[in-house]
């Protein structure tokens, strides 16, 4: 039986996606949040000349230079401005942000003026209009600064708020519903029995799902009994996607196909060309998405990277191709790879001369978690690739900086 390609169960699975529904959040919860909509200034920013300086706010717009002498006849600070206005050959103290008096056009810094009594002389050139910010020099109320599937950062909001929003439109968090499949798993924390082992994946699944912008559920572990799936399959019903780890392969005790087909799944594929991470199922049943990863711990994580992380991000409206791929040099030699994808752990490193390299960990064991930990990069072996030597280029995915 032909395997899928990665590219193409991708395309499979992201087929008919579409940003989720809008909703309204206040701008302090929105980090991580995609914008639903164009958001555009309702303020002016700034909202009148202001001063770009501590100095001497002079009157007119004209070149200061050394030698020129103003009165000073007040204060100008940011939010108390000066009331009244200058004339000529009078000057306003005047700090930073605070707007520039009526009659004055340029703004003298401290440091270039000597203070006699209650007059300034210039000891330095100032350009005309110089040291102000005009009004708008930021942004203008109806501009649109911020665009619809951006993804909301401190920067972006802190400038959604200057433009006087409270709160944001964005699109709803898809919800990601998890479930840890048989009798051999027991929970984080429980000391398992001499048969069994801790069930980790869905911590590290709903921390990827969170990042990518989702909200995680998690629904436990299932024993490998079909009544038992079934009662936990049921209660994903409104989640926006499914994800089930292990018993998709199709050995005696690998009971989460029968079960989501005794559901009515309508299934998309079943494995796919990549290594690790075969035994990769998708479908859907009804509005939920279905996604069945590996029991491995390493080809859980390796596999939902390329295939949920990529779904839940199309969902909120990001791109889904947001996975970056670079090149370094190899510093170990790779043996000609099989017919499938391998997506092999390995550490970035740095040359002499600054070029990135790249070694591959000793194993690549998929069960080895301390492995994956320790790895802060994937190389891609495409299907079928020659054998690659010491110096050679390869393509790698960054799992962490």
């Amino acid at each position: 039986m032909t395997l899928l390609s990665a590219d193409a169960a991708l395309a499979r699975i992201l087929d008919g996606v579409a940003p989720l529904p809008e909703e309204t959040v206040p701008v302090e919860q929105a980090d991580g949040r995609v914008l639903a909509r164009d958001l555009a200034a309702t303020l002016t920013q700034p909202p009148f000349d202001a001063s770009a300086m501590d100095g001497y706010a002079v009157y007119g717009d004209a070149a200061a230079k050394p030698g020129d002498r103003w009165t000073v006849i007040g204060e100008s600070a940011a939010g108390r401005g000066f009331a009244g206005s200058a004339a000529p050959g009078q000057a306003v103290r005047i700090f930073t942000g605070a707007p520039l008096p009526a009659g004055c056009g340029t703004v003298v810094i401290q440091e270039n003026v000597a203070r006699e009594g209650c007059d300034i002389v210039a000891t330095d050139a100032t350009p005309a209009k110089g040291n102000i910010r005009p009004a708008g020099v930021d942004f203008a109320a109806g501009i649109v600064a911020l665009r619809r599937g951006r993804r909301l950062d401190p920067h972006a909001l802190t400038l959604a708020a200057a433009m006087g929003h409270a709160s944001v439109p964005v699109t709803r968090r898809p919800v990601v519903a998890i479930l840890a499949t048989g009798d051999e798993l027991v929970p984080p924390g429980t000391q398992p029995g001499p048969d069994q082992i801790v069930s980790s994946n869905p911590v590290g699944l709903a921390a990827l799902v969170e990042r990518a912008g989702g909200t995680a559920r998690l629904l436990g572990i299932a024993p490998d009994r079909l009544d038992a799936l079934a009662a936990r399959i049921a209660e994903a019903r409104g989640a926006d996607v499914l994800v089930t780890i292990g018993g998709a392969s199709v050995g005696d005790h690998d009971l989460v196909g029968p079960a989501l087909r005794k559901e009515g799944i309508d299934l998309a594929f079943w494995r796919v060309a990549i290594r690790p991470g075969k035994p990769l199922m998708f479908g859907h049943l009804g509005k939920t998405r279905v996604l069945g990863l590996p029991g491995n711990p390493v080809s859980a994580l390796i596999t939902a990277r390329m295939f949920l992380v990529p779904l839940v991000q199309a969902m909120t409206g990001l791109p889904a191709d947001a996975q970056e791929h670079e090149t370094a040099i190899l510093t170990q030699p790779l043996d000609a790879n099989g017919p499938r994808l391998h997506l092999m752990r390995a550490k970035l490193g740095r040359r002499h001369d600054g070029l990135l390299t790249v070694a591959p960990m000793p194993s690549q064991d998929s069960s080895l978690l301390t492995a994956l930990a320790e790895a802060n990069c994937l190389i891609h072996r495409p299907m079928n690739a020659p054998p690659a030597k010491p110096g050679d280029t390869v393509i790698i995915e960054r799992l962490r900086d």
